[in-house]
């Protein structure tokens, strides 16, 4: 059996102020449901990485905040 431990996630944007706006509306969801994620950004691309290490793999937190930035990244 194969257990999902995180979900990745990859964001390309126009350019590098674009992605920091998408890692400032992340951030301040983050804040807001206090679950942080993993990320990486170089340029126009932002790389994010969810789990809860509480629990060694995935929350409903996880999958919430997936889900918040599946609809920004669309609605964009």
């Amino acid at each position: 059996m194969r257990v999902v431990s995180s979900v990745n996630l990859i964001s390309f944007t126009e350019s590098w102020l674009e992605a920091f706006g998408f890692m400032s509306r992340v951030a301040l969801q983050a804040e807001k449901m206090n679950h942080h994620p993993e990320w990486v950004n170089v340029y126009n691309k932002v790389q994010v990485t969810l789990t809860t290490h509480d629990c060694g793999g995935l929350s409903q937190r996880d999958v919430k905040m997936a889900k918040f930035i599946d609809k920004i990244t669309l609605s964009d």
